[in-house]
């Protein structure tokens, strides 16, 4: 989640007597407050600005959006694009050594030694790791799915994870089910429809999951769900069943694996890839197949919900009675409106008895939360008491309902919060106790618990601890030995599954933002109704972490003496995480920890000394410690009082910033600083920089919707590229090459237009060391002319060797694959992280695979240590490390 995830705690919160209140407003009020303000406008996926949201559902959809926008603008990705490059990447020969994964130990959310004001720790999630989307149990092993990390196992139920799936072509990840012979089948492409969620390669099924793996062999079908997602998997029979984000499809479970997938639903076929309308922007909206399931009671009674979660005319629920051969659209009755059906999801009790449904509102997305009359987007929790999807159906359960059922998301009073179901269009799991029909869990934000059929609900895991009266600044535990504040579990639901392993007793599985948690089924409560045996599986073997920047310092011979700090190798490594904040790895130490909260967006770390850290929360707010952000015993009240933190804001005032903005120091003088919005900011004090206002603005693009890219700066020299609009809609490039002479800048608008670079997301920005007029560009997103529309053409590195007067395309034998970032080597080489991992050219020769051991992931950021290694940020896999070497 984005503001409410944060430590500054977007909910104005009130703590009862002798618990200090946890100021809330104000903290990264220098993004959220715009964002909900309307003061910046974001572009959504059907081109409307959702400007004037409130901070918590616009920061997510920023994220999600912008993210997408890298990847498609100014066009939609072509079905099997990812295979094709994937093929092509495995054809290339490999240059260097083996990659270290440094991020695969625990990674603690609550550590003692890091609250600071910006901190989340003592929030209650523990040991996190990064999102994860679908989850099976049975045959004797649970089975964890990573947003863009592949499938893990624990055939202890209770962690010690092994990835099963790293041969495949995709580590994005859809769905997980075990069929009635015990096989595991792994639908690839996360299909939530966020941004950040990358589609995969198709249906897989491996026949001994608890001792094999995955490989290209194992693949359902042929190329029908290539390049799309699948958000659930369902069987009746022999039958599996397919909801994803391109209709309803169905293969057999016993048959032959590489006959077709059968399409058998798509509510707006015309849109569909070869048809008529496929080059439409908004085709990718007009087929959505959220959920399918299967009557209990009727293995031929199959029913589907299908709907853009901004609304579209096929939005519904539908049934078959004959095995998915024919499809009628349901008109529900009772307390359902058929008219605000959103993103939902269906569960029958498991003798059919009731049907059960979470319902988003289109209206309510379409309104914006932040507003009076809305504080959530959830539509409500339903069921149906005889099972029939036709109704009636009663309302058990809605915003207001569940806020007052124990929830951290309660609104306080003259508080300006947000309620339960906030991101109801993205986060949802509904299951049915497979014993008893009328005991639910509900995922939204937290998890939500009903043993009646919904004439009641608890919140057994609460968003977070911090409005509790139990909670204490020192820890789960009370100095007079009373128990405070129980574990939670992280915030933002995404999947579950109820189950036991090796015969013990049945638990309720959650996947969410911050990795895999367990309870009894029937668990343990306190008077609030808050879980008191949650259980984080995270014990850092799963490293799902999804990182968007990675930076890396020496370690001082003063920072050595540190108690939290143990001696062994000489750097510590920092980075920013989508969800779960700044993370870092201190040398030696046998688990990592949180030092800020919230999403964790680019991160500069002093090469020199490896504690001086800025840490970006959104959209340039800025967060700057010369300590680790370890208050240490000097500050104990750090965590509540701004004015013993040792972390101190230094956002620079811009207008319009991308939700993950870039910003960067001189690789020659890192005391210099460039960060880009809608304006370039610079400023000269290093990690001494006291205040935003220190900053100084040196150019301001000419547009207010347009907004900085990537930025580099090398010695004199600047390169920085831009987007605006960013989304399909009207999509525009360009970039500016800056001098910096007689402490001055001096910055020229690069011509791109008839320069032969496409007119795409210029995401990576780099200058040759030895050679400041030779710059480099890498350009993401797949470029088939085909589907994405004027503009768009083959290639995705293009150099300059006359500051950018004159471009050429250099991707030579280079994949067909979005690039992310570029680097410049001393040798004259060229390294450049994909959407699959990392790839390098030496001077005049041809692209190579850098490394072995790296999962095929997306790399977002790459980074030269002080240590003469390469270090990777991945947005699913972690960090991992490479020497340098001659490259």
């Amino acid at each position: 989640m984005a503001a409410l995830a944060a430590a500054a705690v977007v909910v104005a919160v009130t703590q009862p007597a002798g618990h200090p209140s946890r100021e809330s407003e104000g903290r990264f009020d220098s993004a959220a407050e715009k964002y909900e303000s309307g003061e910046i406008e974001l572009d959504s996926p059907d081109g409307e600005a959702n400007g004037g949201e409130g901070g918590e559902a616009a920061e997510l959809r920023a994220s999600m959006e912008q993210f997408a926008e890298a990847r498609t603008a100014p066009g939609i990705v072509s079905p099997g694009a990812y295979s094709a490059a994937f093929t092509a990447l495995q054809g290339l020969p490999t240059t260097g050594k083996t990659w270290t994964e440094l991020t695969r130990r625990p990674y603690d959310g609550d550590d003692p030694d890091y609250r600071d004001y910006y901190s989340n720790s003592s929030g209650g999630s523990g040991l996190v790791t990064g999102r994860v989307t679908s989850l099976a149990v049975g045959g004797g092993a649970v089975y964890a799915a990573g947003a863009d990390g592949g499938m893990w196992r624990s055939t202890t139920g209770t962690g010690n994870w092994q990835p099963i799936a790293d041969q495949l072509p995709s580590l994005s990840s859809g769905d997980l089910q075990i069929d009635r012979t015990g096989a595991l089948w792994y639908g690839t492409g996360e299909a939530n429809t966020g941004g950040t969620s990358y589609v995969g390669s198709g249906v897989y099924r491996l026949a001994n999951p608890t001792s094999g793996t995955f490989s290209t062999a194992n693949r359902i079908g042929g190329t029908e769900l290539e390049s799309t997602g699948v958000h659930h998997l369902r069987f009746s029979g022999d039958t599996v069943f397919a909801a994803t984000q391109r209709g309803l499809y169905s293969h057999s479970v016993s048959g032959t694996a590489g006959t077709p997938w059968k399409l058998l639903f798509a509510p707006s076929p015309d849109y569909l890839p070869g048809a008529a309308k496929a080059d439409d922007p908004q085709a990718a909206y007009k087929n959505i197949v959220n959920d399918v399931a299967v009557d209990p009671r009727n293995a031929k009674h199959v029913i589907a919900e299908a709907a853009w979660r901004g609304g579209d005319t096929y939005n519904g629920f539908y049934e078959s009675n004959d095995a998915g051969s024919t499809w009628t659209r349901i008109n529900p009755t009772g307390a359902i409106n058929p008219q605000d059906i959103g993103y939902a999801t269906f569960a029958f009790a498991a003798d059919g008895s009731k049907l059960y449904v979470v319902n988003e509102s289109v209206k309510l997305y379409n309104q914006g939360t932040g507003t009076a009359a809305a504080n959530s987007l959830l539509d409500g929790i339903y069921v149906s008491n005889t099972g029939n999807p036709v109704g009636p159906w009663n309302k058990i359960a809605d915003s207001t309902k569940l806020a007052n059922s124990g929830s951290a998301l309660k609104q306080s009073t003259g508080g300006k919060g947000y309620g339960p179901g906030v991101q109801a269009w993205y986060n949802q799991f509904l299951a049915v106790d497979p014993t008893n029909a009328d005991h639910v869990y509900a995922g939204l934000e937290e998890v939500y618990e009903t043993r009646n059929a919904g004439s009641s609900w608890t919140t057994p895991g609460p968003y977070w601890n911090f409005t509790f009266p139990c909670w204490r600044v020192d820890g789960l535990y009370a100095p007079n030995g009373s128990r405070g504040c129980s574990q939670t579990t992280h915030s933002d639901q995404h999947a579950v599954a109820i189950g036991t392993v090796a015969g013990g007793a049945p638990y309720v599985y959650v996947g969410n933002d911050g990795g895999v948690y367990r309870r009894p089924v029937s668990g343990a409560a306190d008077a609030s109704g808050h879980a008191t045996d949650w259980q984080s599986l995270n014990d850092g073997t799963l490293d799902a972490l999804q990182y968007y920047y990675v930076g890396v310092g020496k370690l001082q011979a003063d920072d050595a003496k540190r108690p939290d700090l143990t001696t062994g190798e000489q750097v510590l490594v920092s980075g920013g995480l989508q969800d779960n904040g700044g993370s870092l790895l201190r040398p030696g130490a046998p688990k990592m920890v949180s030092n800020f909260g919230g999403d964790g967006g680019d991160v500069l770390v002093d090469p020199n000394d490896g504690c001086n850290i800025v840490q970006e929360y959104v959209a340039l707010s800025m967060r700057v410690t010369r300590t680790c952000a370890n208050p240490g015993p000097d500050h104990p009240n750090a965590f509540l009082d701004l004015s013993q933190s040792t972390t101190t804001d230094i956002s620079p005032p811009d207008i319009n910033a991308r939700f993950i903005a870039p910003f960067t120091a001189n690789t020659t003088n890192p005391t210099q600083w460039l960060a880009g919005g809608n304006s370039l900011w610079y400023q000269d004090k290093g990690w001494d920089i006291t205040s935003g206002d220190q900053w100084k603005k040196v150019y301001t693009l000419p547009n207010a919707g347009q907004t900085f890219t990537a930025v580099t700066y090398s010695d004199n020299r600047a390169l920085a590229t831009w987007c605006g609009p960013c989304n399909n809609s009207g999509f525009s490039r360009g970039a500016v090459v800056g001098t910096f002479a007689d402490g001055a800048w001096t910055f020229t608008p690069v011509d791109l237009d008839g320069s032969g670079v496409p007119n795409r997301y210029l995401a990576g920005a780099a200058i040759d060391p030895k050679n400041a007029d030779h710059l480099v560009l890498g350009v993401n997103g797949f470029s088939r002319r085909f589907t994405e529309g004027p503009g768009a053409g083959v290639g995705h590195i293009y150099e300059s060797f006359d500051a950018g007067t004159t471009w050429k395309d250099t991707s030579g034998n280079l994949p067909d694959v979005p690039v992310n970032d570029v680097v410049v080597t001393p040798s004259g080489g060229l390294l450049a992280s994909t959407d699959l991992g990392v790839v390098y050219r030496a001077a005049k020769q041809g692209w190579t695979k850098l490394g072995t051991n790296l999962p095929t992931t997306a790399v977002l950021d790459l980074h030269v240590g002080p240590d003469s290694n390469i270090y990777v940020a991945t947005h699913g896999r972690g960090i991992w490390r490479i020497p340098a070497g001659t490259l």
